[in-house]
Order: C-alpha cells, then structure tokens, then sequence
C-alpha cells in the first residue's frame, strides 16, 4: 500500500484509537477520527495534529467518519459495539472494516469473557454482512506502544479475516505503521486474539508491565 488512502477510526478519540490514528497518520495516510461527539473527536485531531505538525487528521462524528473511510477502523468498548455497528452499517458497505473490539466486560477485564456469537469479529461480520469484508487485528498491540516513538516496537499484530486480499492490505498497513503482521487465518479464528487480551491485561497487572504483547517466533520459508 504505496499511495496515501483516507482512513477513519470509528471511537478514535480514545487512547487506542487515537493511537491508531497517529501510526496511520504518520505513514503518510490522511485519518478522520470518529466520535459520538464531533466536539471530542475534534480536539483529538487538533492534539495529533499539533504532535504530528500537519493538518493529516480531522475530526468528525462516528457515521461522518465511517462514511468517509476508505478503510474503516472500529475501536469501541464492548458495550457500544453493537449499537455503534447497527449505526455504521450502512455506511460500510463495500469497504474493509478493522474491528480491534476486545469483549471486555468490566470490572473483570482479565477474565476471558466471549459473547454468544463466539467473538466481537464474528459478530460484526453477522450485522455488517457479506458486502463488508470484515478482518480482525491489533488486540494484543497495546496503545502505549503506538504512541511511543523512542523504543523498539516488540509487538506482532495477529490479522484475521474471511478475505485474504483484505487481510494482504491491513498486514502492509501493519508494516507501514512499523509493526509487524502475520496472516491468522478465518475471521473464526479472532477469538484467539481477543482472548488473549484479558490474559495479557492480567500479566500486566501481576508482573507490573507496562503493555505485554505477543511475538511469534520462527523464520517464514519465503
């Protein structure tokens, strides 16, 4: 992916999605940050773009900016997803849609919690329906490692999804990014990586880390 798209991040005003955002925004790739409030989402984009020194990002309600997307990144809480698909939905169509939903279910965020569908992705792939090509990706990155520039980024991105041409586009926006991506295969297989999220909340709070990740070992054949 050489040639800079618009990208939007529905809910990325938050501390992820705002993170999202600045790794996209600096590889080049303009950004709309999405909000329920246009008020928040914009001074979220004026503060990336006072980090950034440009004008690559803008702000603008969560439908503004899923309609605006060439790619459409979703970082809600568990607890607005399905509202927040329903609203985008129509949105969407014909695009890829990144969902990093983790089914977290406070207060026990470190206890695995799966909803009946099997997995946030799973779902989203149900509402969106077959014209969204759905891929699951960046649970297990956590968000103060895409804002740090200063340290080496040791976290791998597990992408998952039914499409693997849209799988081939969000792995080279991983690289982009400066971060490292593998293939996990169907959208099914997203329940791994939303799983292990709250496994990793727990390591973070036992051994007092500040962002544990995963990385997968061994050197492809080609």
């Amino acid at each position: 992916m050489k040639t800079s798209i618009q990208v939007s991040i529905v809910g990325g005003s938050g501390a992820l999605g705002s993170g999202l955002a600045y790794r996209l925004a600096k590889a080049g790739h303009s950004v709309a940050i999405g909000s329920r409030s246009s008020e928040k989402a914009a001074e979220a984009a004026d503060a990336l773009n006072r980090r950034l020194g440009g004008n690559k990002v803008t702000g603008m309600t969560n439908v503004e900016a899923a309609a605006q997307g060439e790619i459409v990144f979703l970082t809600v809480p568990f607890a607005s997803h399905g509202a927040t698909l329903e609203e985008i939905k129509e949105e969407v169509q014909g695009k890829i849609v990144v969902d990093v939903t983790v089914p977290l279910v406070p207060p026990r965020v470190a206890r695995v919690t799966l909803p009946p569908n099997g997995s946030a992705a799973v779902t989203a792939q149900l509402v969106l329906g077959d014209g969204v090509r759905v891929v699951s990706a960046f649970h297990n990155v956590a968000a103060t490692h895409l804002h740090d520039d200063e340290h080496e980024h040791e976290c791998d991105v597990m992408v998952f999804g039914n499409d693997k041409a849209a799988r081939d586009c969000i792995l080279a926006l991983s690289q982009e990014m400066g971060l490292k991506a593998w293939h996990g295969g169907a959208i099914d297989n997203s329940v791994m990586a939303e799983s292990l999220t709250s496994v990793l909340i727990f390591i973070n709070k036992n051994y007092g880390i500040d962002g544990a990740g995963i990385r997968i070992t061994g050197r492809p054949n080609s």
